[in-house]
């Protein structure tokens, strides 16, 4: 076993960080912010402290513009017009949990924001520097550190982008079973702090379920290390104060994660129903019933359209299990026999592999949106009770909004007591009004989605973009956020700005 203070093996595989696929139009350097947010410039003497305590420092105007964005849409729209949502005075990029405590220190004694980032793949921009000061790129801090096989558990850095752990853990026979749409792009950190799920998860959980235990280090310095055990009764469970807080509670410096032998068995088998509803009530039957295959998602006919052509107003439901070869027949025989029971259709198992071969394709984004386009996502979850009322509360709003051009829902995840609804949406609009639109859009929809009984994120977190919503969300609970974050981060250095929570450095708008 390495030294958790240590950086990865050195054999472990590392790679630059992706950037988001739209340029920034203009020179970077220059780009203007398109928040309008109050920024901390860093002291020369703190940048020089700064240096002291990490190998490397960074201050070129160009690097800080694309540092300071991730894959929101928004933000994506703005690059088209030369602009950045904002940027950091200087880039630190630690490379062991030390740099991270002594330069988390600095920044607290002197109340300069730190910004937390990794592989920027969120779409909310939770890693937007909104204040300026400190981004801290954690990069730089990759790699398995010890894998207990005998308790399937893997210690890893939160620096190591996904498809890199992945590989590792294949190599040795074994897979974390984690596959999120931004796999090649996001980082086990990124992860955690979002409170990510992956295509696999009705199987292996997602992430929140996968954590065994975190190192994190406080806005102090201070180290905490979370967890450890398989099940534990010492007051509430700390893993699940840190995951999902992105950033604002603490900063990720390793994570102990579930792992699982790589399954040699695999099944597939598609259906088809003459309504979105009747393939919700499947969906339903199949987890209520005790089956939990890997992939189990429902599109409706507009979504289905658009992924598998030839589906005719028909919502396409598609399932692939991996496993023992007992467990998979087991559920695939309960899939099975639930789909008889609604009458569905059976569809050729080839429609799975078109969606396995497209699944990560990303690229339609940049597309219209580089052409004046709108194009966004958003997800939530509800009840099953709820989930039809969810689904037509939301697609009537984003249909009926301003430039509205398309809108169409799928279920990619699901539980015994309800499910994710994952919507996609894309209007036009005059170029002068598309950020308004965008808002509006995101209004609209997160609102309908609320009044009819849905959660306000499942998997994307909340960033800036949902910020405005969670004193909806939550009622009374944001003011316990609020405690919490001001006990563990009594000068909000801490990502500020996200999650909806007060911060001592001001307020910020979208407001051109």
């Amino acid at each position: 076993m390495t030294d958790p203070q240590n950086t990865a093996d050195p054999t472990s595989q590392s790679r630059g960080v992706p950037v988001p696929p739209i340029v920034i139009s203009g020179d970077p350097a220059s780009a203007a912010s398109a928040l309008n947010a109050k920024t901390v410039a860093v002291p020369e003497q703190v940048v020089e402290a700064l240096r002291g305590a990490c190998a490397e420092v960074v201050d070129d105007p160009s690097t800080l513009a694309e540092e300071g964005r991730d894959w929101w849409p928004l933000a994506m729209i703005w690059a088209t017009e030369g602009r950045i949502p904002s940027r950091a005075s200087v880039l630190v990029r630690p490379a062991s949990q030390q740099e991270v405590i002594d330069v988390l220190r600095i920044c607290n004694e002197h109340r300069v924001p730190v910004t937390p980032s990794a592989g920027r793949s969120g779409v909310l921009g939770a890693s937007v520097p909104v204040f300026g000061g400190v981004q801290l790129d954690m990069c730089q801090m990759n790699g398995i550190r010890e894998i207990d096989r005998s308790s399937m558990v893997a210690d890893v850095l939160p620096g190591t982008f996904g498809d890199v752990y992945e590989d590792e853990l294949r190599s040795q026979g074994l897979t974390g079973g984690h596959w999120p749409q931004s796999m090649t792009l996001s980082t086990v950190g990124g992860w955690l702090a979002c409170r990510g799920a992956g295509q696999f998860s009705t199987r292996y959980g997602k992430i929140e379920d996968m954590v065994v235990g975190l190192d994190v280090v406080l806005a102090d310095g201070t180290v905490v290390r979370t967890g450890g055990f398989p099940r534990a009764a010492v007051g509430p469970d700390l893993n699940q104060l840190f995951v999902g807080s992105e950033g604002t509670l603490g900063v990720i410096t390793g994570a102990r994660l579930k792992i699982h032998e790589l399954p040699g068995h695999q099944r597939k088998a598609a259906y088809s129903f003459d309504s979105f509803n009747s393939g919700l009530d499947w969906l339903r039957s199949v987890i209520q019933r005790g089956a939990k295959p890997a992939v189990l998602r429902l599109y409706d006919p507009v979504e289905s359209l658009r992924h598998f052509p030839g589906a005719d107003g028909r919502s396409v439901a598609i399932v692939l299990d991996e496993g023992e070869p007992a467990i998979v027949d087991a559920y695939m025989s309960v899939v099975d026999s639930a789909a008889r029971d609604s009458s569905a259709n059976i569809e050729d198992s080839s429609v799975v592999d078109t969606w396995l071969g497209e699944r990560n394709e990303v690229s339609a984004l940049e597309a219209l949106i580089s052409r004046g386009f709108i194009v966004d996502t958003m997800e939530v979850s509800g009840r099953w009770s709820d989930l039809p009322a969810i689904a037509d509360a939301t697609l009537e709003a984003l249909r009926t909004a301003p430039g509205s051009l398309a809108a169409g829902v799928h279920c990619s995840h699901s539980y015994e007591a309800g499910a994710c609804l994952y919507f996609t949406f894309a209007a036009e609009s005059p170029p002068e009004d598309r950020e308004s639109r965008h808002q509006a859009l995101w209004t609209a929809a997160t609102g309908a989605a609320l009044g009819a009984g849905a959660s306000l994120s499942h998997h994307h977190g909340v960033g800036l973009n949902r910020g405005r919503f969670v004193r909806d969300a939550l009622g009374s609970g944001l003011d316990v956020l609020d405690s919490i974050k001001s006990a563990l981060d009594p000068n909000g250095i801490l990502n500020p700005g996200k999650l909806g929570l007060k911060s001592s450095f001001g307020t910020f708008s979208f407001d051109q």
